[in-house]
């Protein structure tokens, strides 16, 4: 009997298999399976993919009527909004698919220009995105509101209509749903994709995450008493004598402390340090191919410059790859902002030297004017290049008390957008760690600050009270700290929307700065036998020049140009032809005018002789690669 009912069970096995999909093959994901409480990361890991599942009050997980900014929304919840806002403005709206990210999602992205006025492609254009760092969610909220506000203000406000009806805006939220979407169900966070990485380089991968060992659904700090010999050569933290609470730690040298700090979590590999090795670890912000370094490790020599997070090569990663790829495909963007969290910053390239040592100046001279605008509109203490007021911007090194020095990040953003590219380009960080004034006047705005603020305005939501806890390795240990994802890394949800407008607000004052260029006029006049003369006359009347020095140098544009378009049965025949273009002498019949400048007028003139009675008709066509396509038809030999 054993024989057949082995043979059955086979039977059973292989027809319950068959009818069960892959799970990642579905279009439910592990987020919208709510039956299941664990949520599930793809990828091959050393380490556990599983994590239980934590619905935060921070954030809406299910659409409601109507789209309110006192709350985060999941990317299940922004790509509602965008379906139903593309149904609802098919005139203005195109929503597509760009790419599918590591997970197999969906990743969106809408275009907004009035259609009747012209293709997208032949307007000058922004694109703007957000979503690339996992945790950096804010950065996502902007795009969302800045999208509602475009399409609720066209037909009511001017400016936005007229910026809808001459230019294109690009809108991606979600540049890296994986991620976003695993910070937004579960404890745990991570800097990009989830593709895994073996950080830590000990031939395995994500095999140290964090864990929510107090099942809050938070990762928390912890805090350890050094008592040992060996615990006390380590320490590295002071109680910070700014707040007699005890709350706040102070981080100082190692041996000069009093106290070890690690992230909530065990030392799943055994090797004395905790949860150095969890999801992912890759950072798309170092994935761009200018100035792209290696992955710590990389370096050979052990005398160069690698940079962590960078991947195995230039646009590795298909939410960069993506980016990039569609970016080339679409020369007519001038303005881009790919924004993040959380350095109040307006912050922009270069990001591997001293602006004034790689920029032109006339660059320089536009993004220090954007710089001042974007100050206008949103206050942040700090806006210019990554590579010395980042990194300067606070003036001694906290930790070791040295006065800080320029420092390059290699494969970013504003690098590829500036220097590849040729546009102006800001990877603007929002929020500011609850720091919004100096309230013991010593110049900074640090922990100390936003620690006081949650006190006194955000009724202490911002900050555990450490704790006491039996940790399995460490024996007793305190847990608190500032809640990482909604007060450290992004704001309160009440907070949410002061800072997404302002930010909002400069991107359109930068969008409504873009190119234009104006056919001002095609006139045509009748000379001797049979030969006309068009003269075409157009100028920018944009903010912004056509093209950047750097655009031209990398020849990422072309030069403004104009061309008459005839039936090409008119110009068969060379000198036999119907109709013969006398001038421009050149073969292909185009003249090409350089770079309108801001305010520039410039003409072009043509001469054109019939060997045939009229009317013809032709088409003048002026093409700007940012500046924008036009043309008009004309009628010669009436």
């Amino acid at each position: 009997m054993k024989k057949p009912f082995i043979l059955l069970l086979s039977l059973f096995t292989l027809a319950n298999a068959a009818a069960q999909k892959p799970y990642y093959g579905e279009q439910k994901w592990p987020e919208q399976d709510t039956a299941n409480k664990f949520y599930t990361v793809k990828g091959e890991r050393h380490g556990v993919s599983f994590f239980k599942k934590h619905y935060f009050k921070d954030v809406e997980y299910q659409p409601s009527n109507k789209l309110a900014f006192d709350v985060y929304h999941s990317p299940d919840v922004m790509y509602h909004w965008y379906r139903k806002w593309a149904a609802q403005y098919p005139d203005i709206v195109d929503l597509y698919e760009v790419a599918r990210s590591y997970e197999g999602r969906p990743i969106l992205q809408m275009t907004i220009t009035n259609k009747k006025t012209g293709k997208h492609t032949d307007k000058p254009a922004a694109y703007f995105e957000a979503g690339r760092h996992s945790g950096e969610v804010t950065s996502s909220e902007a795009i969302l509101w800045l999208t509602q506000h475009l399409l609720e203000n066209y037909g009511k406000d001017a400016s936005i209509t007229q910026l809808i009806d001459t230019k294109s805006i690009y809108l991606r939220p979600e540049n890296n749903p994986d991620g976003s979407t695993m910070y937004l169900f579960t404890a745990q966070r991570n800097r990009s994709t989830v593709r895994p990485k073996d950080d830590d380089r000990d031939g395995l991968l994500d095999e140290d995450p964090e864990e929510d060992l107090d099942g809050d659904g938070v990762i928390y700090q912890i805090r350890k008493k050094a008592v040992t010999k060996s615990e006390k050569e380590k320490a590295d933290y002071t109680l910070d004598p700014r707040d007699p609470s005890g709350r706040l730690m102070k981080r100082v040298l190692e041996g000069k402390g009093d106290w070890l700090v690690y992230t909530e979590g065990i030392d799943n590999d055994g090797d004395g340090k905790y949860n150095e090795d969890g999801i992912g670890g890759l950072d798309n912000h170092r994935n761009y191919p200018e100035n792209w370094r290696p992955d710590q490790g990389g370096d050979l020599t052990g005398r160069g410059y690698t940079q962590g997070g960078a991947g195995e090569y230039p646009l590795s990663e298909i939410e960069t790859r993506s980016t990039v790829l569609w970016l080339l495909a679409h020369p007519n963007i001038s303005v881009v902002n790919s924004m993040d969290t959380r350095v109040p910053m307006h912050l922009r390239p270069p990001s591997t030297s001293k602006s004034d040592e790689s920029m032109f100046p006339a660059d320089l001279a536009i993004y220090k004017h954007m710089d001042s605008v974007g100050l206008a509109f949103t206050g942040y203490p700090w806006a210019g290049d990554v590579y010395d007021t980042y990194a300067t911007r606070s003036k001694t090194d906290r930790t070791t008390g040295d006065p800080t020095k320029p420092q390059p990040l290699f494969g970013h953003g504003p690098d590829f957008g500036y220097f590849y590219y040729g546009s102006v380009w800001y990877g603007d960080e929002l929020w500011n760690g609850g720091a919004m004034k100096d309230y013991n006047k010593d110049g900074a705005y640090d922990e100390y600050d936003g620690l006081m603020w949650d006190d006194e305005a955000n009724q202490k939501n911002g900050f555990k009270p450490w704790t006491k806890l039996m940790h399995p390795e460490l024996g007793e240990v305190e847990i608190g700290g500032f809640h990482p994802k909604f007060f450290a890394q992004n704001g309160p949800a009440w907070q949410l929307e002061n800072w997404i407008s302002k930010q909002s607000k400069f991107n359109l004052a930068m969008a409504k700065e873009l190119p234009q260029i104006d056919l001002k006029d095609v006139s045509v006049k009748a000379l001797t036998n049979d030969e006309y003369e068009i003269k075409v006359t157009w100028s920018n009347a944009g903010k912004l020049p056509v093209a950047l020095e750097q655009a031209k140098l990398v020849k990422i544009v072309q030069e403004d140009r104009v061309t008459l378009d005839f039936d090409k049965a008119l110009l068969k025949g060379y000198e036999e032809a119907k109709v013969t273009i006398t001038q421009p002498a050149l073969f292909d019949k185009t003249i090409y005018s350089g770079y309108t400048k801001v305010g520039e007028q410039k003409e072009a003139i043509f001469k054109v002789k019939l060997n045939q009675k009229g009317p013809i008709k032709a088409k003048v066509k002026l093409s700007s690669t940012r500046g924008g396509y036009k043309e008009k038809e004309i009628v010669l030999g009436n």
